[in-house]
């Protein structure tokens, strides 16, 4: 199937395609003679991984190597357990990071009488240097 047919059946847009091959992420595909793209029903399997891998946070570094261990008939779960145990971790740290940024934000908004006076505590606050 060519790269739209692809697309369609990964969900990923045919320009990203075309950049995880540039990057080798995703291993670069047959051509016909016409020079087009052609890709198979492994090649989708492995475009919806990524799409999913990436849609769960994973950097492009991790995806390479999620699809690496799951084409490495002997991997050892370990591995692949331990690379998801550093994603959870630095998902964890940046919910924490954001909820920092809500916790901030939801004071400033809260002490902000939002009337028709010019003095406002979330300009105030964000004026001010930490």
């Amino acid at each position: 199937m060519n790269i739209g047919q692809a697309s369609k059946q990964s969900g990923i847009s045919t320009k990203m395609i075309r950049y995880y091959e540039q990057i080798g992420l995703l291993e670069t595909v047959n051509r016909s003679n016409s020079g087009y793209r052609l890709y198979s029903e492994d090649d989708i399997d492995d475009l919806c991984f990524l799409r999913h891998s990436r849609d769960l946070g994973f950097s492009s570094k991790q995806m390479k190597e999620l699809l690496y261990l799951r084409k490495n008939t002997n991997r050892q779960s370990a591995d692949v357990k331990q690379l998801t145990q550093e994603h959870i971790e630095t998902l964890n740290q940046k919910i924490a990071q954001l909820q920092e940024m809500v916790d901030s934000l939801q004071n400033s908004f809260d002490h902000c009488a939002g009337d028709d006076n010019a003095e406002c505590a979330i300009l105030e606050d964000l004026g001010q240097s930490k």
